[in-house]
């Protein structure tokens, strides 16, 4: 598809307002010469701004491709969880959170290494770079969907150009330029799934013929309340593995964290956090609609049977080409809130991934303290690392299947037993570091071989059309076969019977899989802890949540 002019000015501006904020902070203030400033923004950023970033570092391009995907090929049913969040962030604020701010540390992962010893520290903070990094790629290649499918764009040169554009204002400009473009790129994110809404209803008519149609279609189902957790997306595993992602997210992952330490106090985050929330769940269900929207113009002609897309994570930008192209502007709107999603996302990433590095592997090297100036050459340097690093792995990226779930799958497998860890040290005073160890590390065994172990069977699509494609070599008339079809022949062609062939243990629902490594963990450190001896009157009371720090206080005062 051919940009028109007005859609290249609203691209390019926006990309070079992106540029143009990191340069920004480059020069004024501090001019980002201090570790303060560079990671913590001082600690004088406001409500608004924070807010938005909380929401943009953890909806992303996957969430907009992976979202419209989801409920395109099987319907409304994860909405749902949206309801989760309600109770994830009292959570996260009140039991975690008044922890982590009033220590302070730089790295979350400090904390590990006060309460459990220096060993779960460097396990903790190398998960969560594998996971960050993983992530981050995927956030590249889900951009590189859109420019490819679009304008033609190569995919390695759009992951290169987005790449290279964060790591630039990222390096530059510290987490004041991240956290300030995460918002200007957050309103870009809304306006491109509202742009992709509003021209579907044009379409068809309105914002109620999308519903009309999607419900006589069999998209809409929001009471899915079986138990079984072999069935992919219920009340259950929505509301529980998505309560238990919310947490790892937002309670323990440096990405977050570290942006409630660029406020001033306690209450602020708590009111950033109350108001991160709403702003998630608008941009989560807008997202999700938007699959609704796309699958009102293709209901008779499904692009992927028709053989123009391979992948449901194709949608929407062949939905643009399709229908944007006739306003100025509408489409380089569009690409403009992808790659932003991208941006915003993968900044975040960086910047955090810098501190760790830092803090939990350079630092503890050196024999003497480092010069702050020199901290944050470091510091810069290691984002154009990473910058490097993750363009490099997006490449791969088109291994991984759809990208909403591949998404999840990252954040489960690794922050499952990460969130059990951080949970038993704030609440279980009698959990030691050596029973913690061995938790860990059994926890992430067992994760990952959950999470990437196999084969697992394919993910079920609800019926999709091709009676009214203008030409196709189909039968005629409607098609109530999907692509689990193929697979379903082929296993039955190889003498098997479904879903039933397959091993229990990888049948359960991927938004089980962080549930699974928090409960594996859990259950094995508080076991192997009975074998060894307790350090509680060691440790600093701040180190565990309000409600236990009384009685650790009155245990080290017994112990003297």
């Amino acid at each position: 598809m051919a940009l028109g002019v007005f859609d290249y000015v609203v691209l390019l501006v926006t990309l070079l307002m992106s540029a143009a904020i990191g340069v920004y902070y480059r020069f004024t203030g501090g001019k980002q010469q201090t570790t303060q400033e560079y990671l913590l923004g001082d600690k004088k950023l406001s409500i608004v701004p924070v807010a938005f970033s909380l929401m943009a570092s953890f909806m992303c391009a996957t969430s907009i491709f992976g979202l419209s995907s989801e409920n395109y090929l099987r319907g409304t049913q994860f909405m749902v969880i949206n309801l989760s969040n309600i109770i994830a962030t009292p959570i996260v604020a009140y039991v975690f959170l008044p922890v982590f701010y009033n220590l302070g540390y730089l790295s979350v992962y400090q904390y590990l290494e006060e309460r459990f010893g220096k060993s779960i520290r460097i396990i903790a903070s190398v998960a969560f770079s594998v996971q960050t990094i993983l992530r981050t790629a995927l956030m590249l290649y889900a951009v590189s969907l859109a420019l490819n499918a679009i304008v033609g764009v190569s995919p390695t040169f759009s992951m290169a150009a987005v790449g290279i554009l964060c790591t630039f204002y990222s390096t530059i400009g510290g987490i004041k330029a991240v956290i300030i473009t995460d918002l200007f790129q957050s309103l870009l994110m809304f306006a491109s799934v509202f742009a992709v809404i509003g021209a579907a209803a044009y379409e068809v008519g309105g914002l109620m013929e999308i519903w009309t149609i999607a419900y006589d279609y069999g998209r809409v189902e929001f009471f899915n309340f079986q138990i079984d957790p072999t069935i992919r997306h219920t009340w259950w595993t929505l509301i529980l593995g998505g309560m238990f992602t919310y947490v790892s997210v937002y309670a323990t992952n440096q990405v977050q964290v570290q942006r409630y330490l660029t406020m001033k106090d306690y209450n602020t985050v708590v009111k950033t956090l109350w108001i991160s929330w709403p702003i998630t769940a608008f941009l989560s269900l807008a997202m999700c609609f938007s699959g609704l929207a796309i699958f009102s113009k293709y209901r008779d002609c499904d692009p992927i049977k028709a053989g123009r897309i391979t992948s449901g994570d194709q949608l929407m930008p062949l939905f643009v080409v399709d229908t944007m192209g006739r306003t100025p502007g509408l489409t380089g709107l569009f690409l403009a809130g992808v790659c932003s999603s991208a941006l915003c996302s993968v900044s975040a990433a960086l910047n955090s991934l810098a501190a760790v590095t830092l803090e939990d592997y350079i630092k503890p090297l050196t024999s003497s303290d480092m010069a702050d100036q020199r901290r944050v050459m470091w510091l810069k340097f290691l984002v154009i690392v990473y910058g490097t690093l993750s363009v490099s792995l997006a490449s791969c990226a088109h291994y991984v299947g759809p990208l909403l779930q591949a998404s999840m799958t990252i954040l489960a497998i690794i922050g499952g037993p990460i969130l059990a860890v951080f949970t038993l040290g704030i609440l279980l005073p009698y959990v030691n570091r050596k029973g913690t160890t061995i938790g860990l590390l059994v926890g992430l065994a067992c994760s990952f071989a959950l999470g990437l172990g196999g084969p697992k069977p394919p993910v079920k699509d609800l019926p999709t059309y091709t009676n009214g494609c203008l030409s196709n070599s189909f039968d005629g008339g409607r098609h109530y076969y999907s692509s689990i079809d193929n697979d379903h022949l082929v296993s039955l062609a190889l003498g098997g019977s479904g879903d039933g062939d397959y091993v229990y243990l990888y049948r359960i629902s991927y938004m089980y899989y962080i549930v699974f490594g928090f409960a594996v963990t859990v259950l094995v450190t508080t076991v192997m802890s009975l074998f060894f001896e307790s350090d509680v009157e060691n440790l600093n009371p701040k180190l565990f949540c309000e409600f236990v720090s009384f009685k650790v206080e009155d245990r080290v005062v017994q112990t003297i």
